[in-house]
């Protein structure tokens, strides 16, 4: 089916971006100052390397895999998982008084879009083709 090309596209697209993202900020972690407005200075600088850049890559990675893999398609659900808990913690923030900027909002947007992405994506490529001969891959199916 068309919509399973589409999908997996997209997910691929959003897999690009976010190892752009990761990388860039493992070979340079003050890149996450301009993007995020993160301090990045002194001893924190390589846990924010590491862990800022480990969020990104796994995700991408995953979705990458969930993608691209027949029969991986659960590994959609990690970047569901990481991002639905990265928003659910802003929304923590926003309720306790955190400040909250356009960059803030922003993030959230991305967060929720990402999180519907990736489970309407496993769900749809998950369900059973309705047409034979569809050119998809039963492997692809979950029971």
């Amino acid at each position: 089916m068309m919509v399973n090309w589409v999908l997996r596209g997209a997910v691929l697209l959003w897999a690009l971006f976010f190892v752009i993202v990761g990388a860039r900020g493992l070979l340079d972690p003050a890149s996450y100052t301009e993007t995020f407005g993160i301090l990045v200075e002194g001893p924190a600088t390589n846990t924010i390397r590491a862990d800022l850049s480990a969020f990104f890559l796994v995700a991408a990675g995953a979705a990458a895999l969930g993608a691209l893999v027949p029969g991986w398609l659960r590994a959609l659900l990690v970047p569901a998982a990481l991002y639905g808990t990265a928003l659910v913690g802003r929304l923590f923030g926003v309720a306790s008084g955190d400040p909250v900027n356009t960059g803030i909002i922003q993030a959230m947007i991305i967060e929720a879009l990402t999180v519907a992405l990736m489970i309407g994506s496993w769900w749809v490529l998950s369900r059973p083709q309705a047409a034979a001969g569809s050119g998809e891959a039963s492997v692809d199916t979950v029971h």
